[in-house]
């Protein structure tokens, strides 16, 4: 501190002089000084040390120091250069609370030693405008009665200002009002008051509450302010009489008004307060008493209603005279009169009178025929006497003027019973009075159906699935067709349109119900002869004349796995087994044979897969699952058995799948079995009429001779209705062919068993199998189907059908 105090001496002006007393013993003189407040901290106040005339350097040997004034070091002195500075801000308030007080000082005690002495510094703090006026309450409230006075004082809160002498409140102002001022008063201490003076008449209905600032300023340089807000709230007075809205009231009501009803509702206003705007409405003594009898008065809200009937003919003008008067101490009052003009009112309704009226009408009925004649009538004059009728718009009829007061109803669009089937017709009058009256009348018009309509099917096409081998008599479907007509015109009768498929005719392999149109099956049908059939069936209405419309229905016969396999290669008798040779030097991946079975069914059900179902070495024979070859998985060795047997299943793909099987007794040989291609050719009477040919050949002409009886019985009854003839379809037995055709179609096997089953296939269906070599081809052949009818001497060329050629190498 006493370094800072060295940088920065006399850093501000310090006025201050020095006082000498007389007195120069052990206490020394007093020493004054005069300084101004809130000096900043470190300002040096005066070189003490050459007032007192102390050497500046004994000053730290003799331990100069000053006092302490409650608990707090304002000034103290630097020992380097004997200078007094400010260690901390002084406040005058702070110090010297007493505004009475016009001076303050602070007293202090410079002491030192060797030896010791004592010396009386006396420090006059000087006031500065530090501190603004201040009001004791932000806002000052006044209540002052609109009546008034002009002239009347009232008296404000001073403001207090802590500084002193000028720096104190030196006035007031006002801010702009024409009704209020004030006047600045001095108190005995000097202190300043403002009282305010209305100098204008208050109206609170004008101005309710005045908002004034007051503004304290002091004398200091520069000056400062204070405010505190003025609000002043007038109270009223009873000095406003209620007022109506108009003076006078002209209302004009129809006779017969109901009881109760409104008639009008006066509003008067007081723009006083309180109880002084609080109004009763009562009937002036100029009212008579008819009107009040008539008619009632609210006296607290002004409505005034219907007490009586009010009649036209009786009295058609009440005059009355209404009052509204406040509740003031001094009750002032205001009047309306009121006129209440009755008019006539429009009593009587229009009446309508149906003169004529044609119900029911056909739905035909031609645009423009008059079906119903009305007249109006109504028992009022002028307009109310004028009548007015119309219909619904959206009806398809209209009115039409024939005379005065008569009307005809016509049919306006063409009528469709299906979509409206009758009409209800309301005739509205409506006379021209305010308001108007009306009155109605509803007739039905009833349409009667037309047979305009024809049978109409959900679909245009059915397409139905049937499962073969289903039970005959079963319903197939259920063909509804609907019509939108009534009675006869709406009963339908079902039939299948006749059409013959292979000189059948649809009913005989199909039924309908005439009346519900179901279908029924009249037949069990075979996917494999028959899969599906195409037809109309007609729905015909039952009303004159009749209209009919038809569909076309598709039946799909959907296959069932009712076809067992059939193994054609290798061919044995029923329960044989087949036997075959194989050379025992057979190398590994040799054809062994080839199990061929067939199955009518169709699609999945058709698809055949083989296994082996038992077999003496697995490790020596493979079988392919789907071409049913046999070969040999490795060579022979002399520890294999010499009989090998082998049952093979052929399986197809129904749910649940059938099945056959095929036992093979192979036996192996040490000598080669002589190949096909150095065979010489069997002589085909031989391989024809061996015994079990025999045996077929005569249970194939029984079922010829069978076929022929049916086919002329059928010739017969055919003759007694002729139908043009149309070409057959393949039948069974060619399907047949067709599949079985593939059994050629495959490798050729290495023993005559194939062949001989091969034969046995196709004699069954009364084809002869040919094998002959082809010319220069080696060990080549054709494997030939012909009719048995052509006989031996005839061609492929002129065949029937040949069942497959395959040339192999």
């Amino acid at each position: 501190m006493e370094a800072h105090c060295v940088l920065q001496p006399w850093k501000r002006y310090v006025s201050a002089f020095i006082l000498f007393s007389a007195t120069m013993n052990t206490l020394s003189a007093v020493t004054h000084y005069s300084i101004p407040e809130e000096m900043e901290e470190g300002s040096v106040v005066a070189n003490l040390a050459a007032d007192l005339g102390l050497d500046v350097k004994t000053l730290s040997r003799r331990k100069m120091r000053l006092d302490i004034i409650a608990n707090k070091k304002y000034l103290d002195v630097n020992k380097e250069t004997g200078e007094l500075y400010i260690v901390e801000k002084i406040d005058r308030e702070y110090l010297c609370a007493s505004k009475t007080a016009t001076t303050c000082f602070l007293k202090l005690d410079a002491t030192i030693e060797n030896p010791i002495r004592i010396f009386n510094i006396e420090l006059e703090i000087m006031d500065i405008n530090d501190n603004a006026p201040n009001f004791r309450r932000d806002s000052i409230h006044l209540d002052i009665s609109e009546s008034t006075p002009t002239g009347e004082r009232f008296s404000l809160n001073n403001a207090v200002d802590s500084d002193v002498g000028t720096n104190s409140v030196k006035t007031y102002y006002l801010s702009e009002s024409e009704h209020f001022n004030i006047e600045v008063q001095t108190g005995r201490d000097g202190s300043k008051f403002a009282d305010l003076i209305l100098k204008k008449t208050l109206d609170r209905e004008e101005q309710a509450v005045h908002n004034l600032i007051l503004t304290a300023v002091d004398g200091g340089v520069p000056a400062r302010s204070g405010t505190a807000n003025i609000i002043v709230r007038v109270l009223d007075t009873n000095d406003n009489a209620p007022q109506f809205e108009k003076d006078n009231y002209n209302i004009n009501i129809m006779e017969n008004y109901p009881f109760g009803s409104l008639v009008v509702k006066l509003n008067a206003t007081d723009i006083d307060d309180g109880t002084n705007s609080d109004i009763v409405y009562s009937f002036s003594l100029y009212t008579s008493e008819k009107a009040q009898g008539t008619f009632s008065l609210n006296p607290t809200n002004g409505e005034i209603r219907v007490k009586e009937m009010i009649n036209y003919e009786d009295f058609r003008i009440y005059d009355m005279e209404v009052i509204a008067t406040d509740k003031g101490t001094t009750s002032l009052s205001g009047q309306c009169k009121l006129t209440i003009l009755v008019t006539d009112m429009n009593d009587n309704h229009p009446e309508i009178s149906i003169k004529s009226f044609q119900s029911p009408v056909k739905e035909d009925i031609a645009v423009d025929t008059v079906i119903a004649v009305v007249s109006v009538s109504d028992k009022d004059s002028g307009d109310n006497g004028k009548v007015d009728i119309h219909i619904a718009d959206q009806l398809p009829f209209a009115l039409r003027e024939s005379s005065d007061n008569y009307y005809e109803l016509v049919v306006s669009q063409p009528l469709d019973r299906e979509k409206v089937p009758e009409y209800e017709i309301t005739f509205t009058v409506t006379d021209r009075g305010s308001p108007p009256l009306s009155d109605n009348e509803t007739m039905t018009l009833e349409l009667l159906d037309v047979n305009d309509n024809v049978p109409q099917f959900p679909q245009s096409f059915y397409t139905i699935p049937v499962m073969e081998n289903n039970a005959p008599g079963a319903l197939l479907s259920s063909l509804t067709a609907f019509d939108p007509d009534l009675h006869e015109n709406q009963y339908l009768v079902y039939f299948i349109i006749e059409k013959e498929i292979l000189n059948t005719s649809m009913s005989m392999l199909f039924s309908i119900n005439p009346e519900n149109g179901n279908l029924y099956a009249l037949k069990t049908f075979d996917y494999e002869i028959e899969k599906e059939f195409l037809f109309h069936i007609e729905a015909r209405d039952s009303g004159v004349p009749p209209l009919s419309s038809n569909v076309t229905v598709h039946i799909i016969i959907v296959d069932q796995n009712d076809n067992t396999p059939v193994i054609v290669s290798p061919w044995r008798a029923h329960g044989s087994v087949v036997e075959e040779k194989i050379p025992r030097s057979t190398d590994k991946g040799s054809l062994v044979s080839k199990v061929i079975a067939i199955d009518t069914d169709s699609v999945q059900n058709s698809r055949i897969t083989y296994q082996f179902l038992q077999v003496t070495d697995a490790t020596l024979f493979s079988l392919d699952q789907y071409n049913g070859e046999i070969r040999t998985m490795r060579m022979f060795s002399y520890r294999d058995p010499r009989h090998q047997r082998l049952v093979v299943i052929a399986k197809d793909n129904g749910d649940p799948a059938l099945s056959a099987t095929v036992t093979i007794k192979l036996s192996t040989v040490e000598t080669a079995v002589k190949a096909y291609s150095d065979m010489t050719e069997v002589p085909l009477e031989y391989d024809i009429f061996s015994d079990l040919n025999l045996y077929l050949v005569i249970g194939l002409g029984s079922v010829s001779f069978l076929l022929l009886i049916t086919i002329l019985v059928t010739c017969v009854l055919k003759c007694q209705k002729p139908m043009p003839s149309k070409a057959a379809p393949p039948s069974r037995n060619s399907v047949i062919s067709d599949r079985n055709s593939t059994i050629a179609d495959s490798t050729l096997v290495s023993n005559d068993a194939y062949w001989y089953s091969l034969f046995l296939a196709e004699t069954r269906k009364g084809k002869l199998v040919v094998r002959q070599p082809v010319p220069k081809a080696g060990s080549r052949y054709i494997v030939s189907s012909l009719p048995r009818s052509t006989g031996l001497t005839e061609t492929s060329d002129s065949a029937a059908s040949t069942l497959q050629v395959r040339v192999y190498s």
